[in-house]
């Protein structure tokens, strides 16, 4: 897949991965592709190591989509793993790329998954109108 990005593109994306943030409580929020590449990101911890998390997490939705077939799902929507300290909250938007948001234990994992629920609905939106072109 050839992702072409203009200016005005990624200004629509890195808004709505910040109101993620600003709405949420989380602290960092990756927008990324299922193989891996980091498509935009937004938060304090965004820029720390992005392109490895944005591998990692590729290969870690990969394997839990395997996961999933085996029990007869055809895919696991999202993931979320608890760290004693911090989270990191998986979501597919659309077939391609996966939304990934980082937060620590002072945020409510109900009040991220309802923003991340927003957001995907926005970038489906939004990325939609950059592949049909």
């Amino acid at each position: 897949m050839d992702l072409l990005l203009v200016q005005e593109d990624l200004d629509q994306i890195q808004s709505c991965l910040r109101r993620v943030l600003e709405r949420s409580g989380a602290h960092s929020v990756l927008l990324i592709d299922r193989s891996g590449q980091l498509i935009s990101c937004w938060g304090d911890k965004a820029e720390e190591d992005s392109v490895a998390l944005a591998a990692l997490t590729a290969a870690n939705f990969g394997a839990t989509a395997a996961i999933a077939r085996l029990l007869g799902e055809n895919d696991f929507s999202l993931l979320f793993h608890k760290g004693k300290e911090e989270n990191i909250h998986f979501s597919s938007v659309g077939e391609e790329f996966l939304l990934v948001t980082l937060f620590d234990n002072k945020a409510s994992l109900g009040l991220v998954r309802l923003h991340v629920e927003r957001a995907i609905q926005e970038l489906t939106r939004i990325l939609k109108t950059i592949l049909g072109r």
